[in-house]
């Protein structure tokens, strides 16, 4: 039972990965959509809960959760988007791709930096997520343009964050939760 336990936030990280693929097929904002998107976010929230309360936090479950949320933020980019640009105006879209950039200029430093890939849980990335995650809920609401620019402003903050982490930081530490952790930067 003790080794059952212990892949338990593993296994949810995948059915995150297999949520993702269900909704490359599903169409956006129907019942079916919201059901499983609402049941993929609830296991990004819980694997890495379980994990710590369970004391099977590991580096393999670390990747694992980061591949599965990169994918499903990938497959929610290629569904979602049509919807977006429908709803949106198209500053908000420039707004998503230039911390799009800025994010895989994160990815990029650290790739080159620690020479492995590196997606840091920080405080800023997690609200990030919730907040990226609240989108399909107000889409369709009038508040949905200030809604999407808080996001658009969390998501920039965030990503400018953990690309300082990866300028800064003096080598790769997967525990940091906010670029105040770094003591110094260039000295």
């Amino acid at each position: 039972m003790k080794n059952i336990i212990k892949y338990v936030p593993d296994i949810i990280s995948a059915l995150r990965i297999g949520g993702a693929v269900i909704l490359m097929f599903t169409a956006p904002l129907s019942l079916s959509f919201f059901i499983v998107y609402t049941l993929t976010g609830i296991s990004d929230a819980l694997d890495g809960t379980i994990a710590r309360k369970t004391g099977n936090v590991s580096e393999f479950g670390s990747l694992l959760d980061s591949i599965a949320d990169l994918l499903f933020y990938a497959v929610m980019l290629i569904r979602f988007l049509p919807v977006l640009y429908e709803t949106l105006p198209v500053q908000i879209l420039y707004c998503a791709a230039a911390i799009l950039v800025l994010r895989l200029s994160a990815y990029i430093t650290a790739a080159v930096k620690y020479r492995r890939f590196a997606s840091l849980h920080t405080y800023m990335n997690k609200l990030t997520g919730a907040a990226v995650f609240s989108v399909p809920y107000v889409i369709s609401l009038p508040i949905a343009l200030p809604v999407c620019t808080a996001v658009c402003v969390i998501a920039a903050l965030a990503s400018g964050e953990e690309l300082l982490i990866h300028l800064c930081g003096k080598g790769y530490n997967s525990d940091i939760k906010t670029v105040f952790q770094i003591k110094s930067c260039g000295g």
